[in-house]
Formats: structure tokens, C-alpha cells, sequence
């Protein structure tokens, strides 16, 4: 006995169409060129296969059962997908990609991202995209394990000895700030003066935590011995120090609109200001050629706006 998938294929699924458009089984026969009791045979054949009635036949028209209403609904979304899937399989022969993984640093701004996707499928692609958040180290590593095709953000180049992999290719963004802040209620606020390594051992730092899982791992600007809380992403290192849960440094385009709105406080310290060159850096395929869709990616870092854009976008999200 013939199985669902058996009976399911897109010839059957536009034969029931025809039956349902021409309102007969007979109007359907002559629109493709078959004898009705043939194609009566391949309904029941569906019917069969899926323990269903498809059509109520007591009538001189062809009526959808509920169940009938619910495949014909199912059938033209199934039929649409497979041109999608076909139109999309052209075209990737013309050197798309299938799919094109992004790996973001969290201490990127999304907007800016999001506004590049937007470009990006303004021109119609048949790539698929993919965004995942990566902090550190986990950023290059999405690279080197093969998770993502391109890195925004990377704190180390892919000439970095730890890094180096066969394929990796990377360029310098810019240059990105940061300044030591604090709630306005934290003690560290109220306190004159350049705090020391000493002062800032004495109260709790907040860091987002390096995403790496298989590679090493990195933490910055922690002093030895100091009360850590750690969360997940530079954003949730933002909100976790807005609540006065400790302090540490911040991307200083993240943190200038709460300075400047009173939400977090700006402190020196006997540090100097940590300034991290930005990179972005991708997976060179085997042949040699980037396909399209990564061409287009590594172009949009050609502009300068674009460039700033990524590294100074922070509107507190």
C-alpha cells in the first residue's frame, strides 16, 4: 500500500488543485488530458495512503472534507516552497552562498548590523543569513572551528600566533575606547580622586564572559583577587553596572549616553584607558574565491562610515 510520502508528490498535489479550481473531477480529467475514472484512481490513491476522504463526494461538485480544506491549504505552501527552493538552488550555482554565518562581538552595536542585513537583503539574495553573539575570544574561535564564515569584532587579527589557521583572513576595523564607569549610588562614584588597583580590589567588577568553548579564554582589566560578578554580553555587563552591581570598563560609545544622562558616572583610574583594536576577519574557502554573498559582507567595510558606524553605534540596546 502506497505511504504518505509516496502519493505526496507535486504532480499529486497539483492534480488536487485542478480538482479543487474546476470544481469537478470530471472538468478536472479534461484540464489534464486524463480519463476521469484515472484520475479518480489517484485521489483514492491519496485517500488511501492517508486513511482519509478528501472529497465529499455526495454531491455533483467537488467539495473538500475539513481534511481535504486542511492538505490543499498545506499543498499550496508546499508547492510554493519547492520553487523557492529551486530558484534558490539556481542561483547559488551562480556563486551564492547557501548560507553565511556572521559571528558579532558583543561589543558591537546591533543597529548597524541590522541596517547592513537590511542592504543586504535588499538585493535579493538566495543566501540565507546567520547573526550569532560571540564575546572575546569566542568571536575568532567561531571562525577557526568552522561555526561562522565572518567575524565583526574580533579583538585579536588572524596573524595572532594563538589564531593562526589555515584560511583566516583578517583587516583592522578601528580603534575602540573605553572609559571606567559607575552607577551614580555606587560607593566608587562618591569617592575623590584616582582610584587605584588597590580601591578597585576592594568592590566588585562586573565582566562579560569570554564565549570561547573549546580554546582558551580571556578576561581584561580585572584586578587580582577582586569580587567578579560575570554575565554574557558586553550589553548585560551595561545593565548589570546601571543597577550599581559593580563597576568596569565599557566601550565608551556604549557608555556616553548614560554619562551624559546621569545614569552612570565616569571615574579615573591609575590605569590607562584600555583602547582595542576592532577587526574583521573571515573563512577563506578551499578554492580560493569568496563567494558573493561574503564579497559583499567584506565590501561594505571599504566605507569609512560604515566602519564608524559599527564601532561608535551604541543607543542603549
Amino acid at each position: 500500500m502506497p505511504t504518505p510520502r509516496d502519493v505526496l508528490t507535486p504532480d499529486a498535489l497539483s492534480m488536487l488543485q485542478t480538482v479543487v479550481s474546476t470544481g469537478s473531477f470530471a472538468g478536472a480529467a479534461r484540464a489534464l488530458n486524463l480519463v476521469p475514472s484515472a484520475l479518480s484512481y489517484r485521489v483514492r490513491q491519496i485517500e488511501d495512503a492517508l486513511d482519509v476522504l478528501l472529497f465529499d463526494r455526495s454531491a455533483r461538485q467537488a467539495r473538500l472534507t475539513e481534511a481535504g480544506t486542511e492538505l490543499l491549504r498545506e499543498a499550496g505552501r508546499m508547492l510554493a516552497e519547492i520553487d523557492a527552493v529551486a530558484n534558490r538552488v539556481k542561483r547559488v550555482a551562480t556563486g551564492w552562498e547557501p548560507m553565511l554565518t556572521v559571528a558579532i562581538d558583543s561589543v558591537i552595536p546591533r543597529e548597524p548590523i541590522l541596517d547592513l542585513a537590511c542592504a543586504f537583503y535588499a538585493i535579493d539574495p538566495p543566501t540565507r543569513l546567520k547573526l550569532r553573539d560571540e564575546t572575546l575570544l569566542g568571536t575568532i574561535e567561531a571562525l577557526t572551528t568552522g561555526e561562522a564564515d565572518l567575524a565583526i569584532g574580533s579583538v585579536l587579527d588572524a596573524a595572532s600566533l594563538a589564531f593562526t589557521a589555515t584560511g583566516i583572513r583578517s583587516r583592522p576595523i578601528g580603534e575602540l575606547r573605553f572609559v571606567y564607569a559607575v552607577a551614580p549610588q555606587h560607593p566608587l562614584a562618591r569617592l575623590e580622586g584616582v582610584l587605584t588597583d588597590e580601591v578597585l580590589r576592594q568592590h566588585r567588577a562586573v565582566a562579560a564572559a569570554d564565549s570561547s568553548r573549546s580554546g582558551p579564554t580571556m578576561t581584561v582589566n580585572l584586578v587580582g583577587g577582586q569580587d567578579v560578578l560575570t554575565v554574557g554580553s558586553m550589553a548585560a555587563k551595561l545593565a548589570a553596572q546601571l543597577h550599581g552591581l559593580g563597576g568596569g570598563f565599557l566601550p565608551e560609545p556604549m557608555a556616553r549616553p548614560y554619562i551624559e544622562a546621569g545614569h552612570l558616572v565616569e571615574r579615573s583610574t591609575s590605569r590607562v584607558l584600555p583602547v582595542a583594536t576592532m577587526h574583521c576577519a573571515w573563512r577563506v574557502p578551499s578554492a580560493g574565491k569568496p563567494g558573493r554573498a561574503l564579497e559583499w559582507w567584506l565590501a561594505q567595510f571599504d566605507h569609512e562610515g560604515t566602519r564608524k558606524a559599527l564601532l561608535g553605534w551604541h543607543r542603549g540596546r
